[in-house]
């Protein structure tokens, strides 16, 4: 992520905790009915990416962009899992230093203020690498994948879940579109969403095998109508409203949310 995102992702976390689930992550959750509440999507959520990433206890995970620890914390809770969060935005580590704190996860919970395209992590240290919307705020995939290979053991898994157009043809037709600006830029400040195709390719070009594409776009919309009724009513959330609206006018129309899993096969 650059530096360019901190508009958004540097706000007070009370902005967010209005409207995110108590773990305060801040991407797709996954229901199983109805009446699943937007907490419980969030923990099955991450119990999958445990499950597509083939955790037994006790691995090594870089999250690149790991937004307020949500992913950190749970795998350490659950997994016993040593984990790294990387991510250029001060606030985020701040907060997530203060819930290590308070569960008493020093040993297992780390955190990094970087920009990921000047950071490089330990060679062949890491038995799983995670991207949670985190990729389309990076500009170089070619060098994003290689990284990751890098960051790899020998066997080691990623997991990576983005919001993609639905194909080249429609990127181009929408990419100038006055909410597309709107989001790429008064939102985020950088941001660039691309066809799976694209992230498939970089993957394979950096010698990553494809085991699993998932099709989330459901998800995300029941977990964005969530946080819209959390934020009804809320004082100065207009910009943020329009963002989730935009967004959730989009899928399976111009826009879908994928998860992709990989594996470092050789």
């Amino acid at each position: 992520m650059t530096a360019a995102t901190n508009q958004h992702y540097d706000r007070d976390p009370d902005v967010f905790a209005r409207f995110l689930d108590p773990l305060r992550k801040y991407s797709a959750g996954l229901f199983d009915s109805d009446t699943t509440s937007l907490e419980q999507a969030q923990r099955r959520k991450l119990s999958f990416v445990a499950g597509q990433l083939r955790l037994l206890g006790g691995e090594r995970i870089l999250d690149v962009g790991c937004g307020w620890g949500s992913l950190l914390l749970f795998m350490a809770q659950e997994y016993g899992c040593r984990t790294h969060g990387v991510s250029p935005a001060g606030r985020q580590h701040e907060f997530i230093a203060g819930r290590v704190a308070e569960l008493g996860l020093q040993r297992l919970v780390t955190t990094e203020v970087a920009e990921f395209e000047t950071y490089e992590p330990e060679a062949g240290a890491y038995d799983a690498v995670t991207l949670l919307g985190s990729v389309v705020h990076l500009p170089r995939l070619d060098e994003v994948f290689a990284k990751i290979r890098r960051a790899l053991r020998r066997g080691g898994m990623l997991y990576l879940s983005e919001s993609c157009f639905r194909s080249h043809q429609i990127r181009a037709a929408c990419d100038d579109r006055p909410g597309t600006e709107f989001v790429r830029h008064s939102v985020f400040g950088s941001g660039d969403l691309r066809p799976l195709s694209e992230l498939v390719a970089g993957a394979e070009s950096a010698g990553l095998s494809i085991r699993a594409v998932h099709d989330l776009t459901d998800d995300y919309r029941r977990t964005i109508e969530c946080w819209l009724a959390n934020l009804d009513g809320v004082p100065g959330a207009g910009d943020l409203v329009r963002y989730l609206e935009i967004a959730n006018a989009g899928w399976g129309y111009t826009t879908k949310h994928y998860a992709l899993v990989c594996a470092k096969a050789r």
